[in-house]
């Protein structure tokens, strides 16, 4: 009985939970949180705040073109890494991704 108690919990402890969605917003000309850390598999959701066009860019990973004023843009982290990524239209905006 206690063998299979602490399989159970052993197991719990193992399990990951169910992918996750985060928000970033893109406001007053910066990501916020410029600095995000997820879980792989989690989905990170920006939300274009501003009234002029952004985009979310990172080079060789994922480019959402312009996300206009009040429009969302999606991207799923599947694997464990980091990425940093910028607006193309304005380059000062820049933030990061950690997927562990």
């Amino acid at each position: 009985m206690r063998f299979a108690l602490l399989l159970v919990l052993a197991m719990a402890c193992n399990a990951k939970h169910a992918p996750r969605t985060h928000q970033i917003a893109i406001r007053g000309m910066q990501f916020v949180p410029a600095r995000l850390e997820v879980d792989a598999g989690d989905t990170v959701t920006w939300t274009n705040e501003d009234v002029m066009p952004h985009t979310v860019s990172s080079t060789g990973s994922f480019d959402s073109k312009a996300v206009a004023s009040k429009q969302m843009w999606s991207w799923s982290f599947v694997q464990p890494g980091e990425w940093t990524y910028v607006c193309t239209i304005h380059p000062t905006m820049q933030g990061v991704i950690v997927a562990h």
